[in-house]
């Protein structure tokens, strides 16, 4: 008799994250993966999100669901918290009593902004924005539930699916014949394919450490620079003017410096992690290629 494969749940389908998980895991048949987006479990349905999670009977949850609007929550901060903190609980209580392991997916911006030194796990976290508390909340609230849980901090995510600075400034070159792109915020963008092979290879290892981890791609850039690494590759000719946070205002604060220390989740899971601009060009030449 076979013995029963592993079953995965993946909240978030229709995201970034989700999507490239979905790439990755859908022709896997060496486990059962059921992926969720906000339909089929919406997250602001909390009195019923425990018994739905719980249903699937999961051996693993990766919670990659968000609120990720950033500069709108800054006005719906009662809904950020409800979808990226409170949900976040009633996943990590559904997955202690269903005895399944959870990751759950945060963010660079618990973290204030002011170090001068790669983010370490245990580095000070001060979200100095609504969708960074409520990220934190969540953080928190998932270590007291079920301490093994693994958090993995990310930044700066792109993907060939859906919104993101990436597809956002190839558009702006093609259309514009300057644009501005702030310059004093540094940082590493993640390539949400390469996250989602990490994921994976955590899971298929059967190595399993609880904690919090960093994950982004290798090197260390601001935006003004990432952008002229996107106008590089893609061979576009848009001039492209650095500014400062200043003079580019937005409603949500962001942190000034948010590189993250990728030094834990590399020993422990043995993982390699690609460099910023090798996983851009390999993301672009999807894009181009992508239907």
């Amino acid at each position: 008799m076979d013995e029963r494969k592993k079953r995965v749940l993946i909240t978030g389908a229709g995201g970034q994250l989700g999507s490239e998980l979905k790439d990755i895991w859908e022709s896997d048949e060496s486990f059962d993966v059921i992926f969720v987006n906000r339909e089929t479990l919406p997250l602001d349905e909390l009195d019923l999100l425990y018994k739905r999670v719980l249903s699937h009977k999961a051996d693993y949850i990766i919670h990659a669901a968000a609120y990720t609007a950033v500069d709108k929550a800054e006005s719906e901060p009662q809904q950020a918290d409800l979808i990226n903190h409170l949900a976040s609980i009633e996943i990590a209580k559904a997955a202690k009593d269903g005895n399944a392991k959870l990751i759950f997916i945060s963010t660079d911006y618990v973290f204030q902004g002011d170090s001068a030194n790669p983010l370490s796990e245990d580095s000070t976290t001060n979200p100095i924005n609504v969708y960074g508390q409520s990220k934190l909340a969540a953080e928190l609230g998932i270590q007291t539930i079920l301490p093994q849980a693994i958090i993995i901090r990310t930044s700066w995510v792109y993907s060939i699916y859906g919104k993101n600075f990436v597809k956002t400034m190839i558009q702006l070159m093609k259309t514009k014949d300057e644009i501005q792109v702030v310059a004093d915020q540094e940082g590493s963008p993640t390539y949400a394919l390469d996250l989602a092979e990490a994921i994976k290879n955590i899971i298929v290892s059967e190595l399993w450490v609880g904690g919090i981890y960093h994950y982004s791609n290798e090197g260390k850039t601001t935006w003004y620079n990432f952008a002229e690494e996107i106008k590089r590759l893609a061979n576009l000719n848009c001039q492209i003017n650095p500014v400062s946070t200043s003079e580019f205002p937005t409603a949500a604060k962001r942190p000034a410096f948010s590189l993250l220390s990728k030094e834990k989740i590399k020993h422990t899971f043995k993982l390699a992690i690609p460099d910023w601009q090798k996983s851009l060009k390999e993301m672009l030449f999807k894009l181009e290629n992508h239907t």
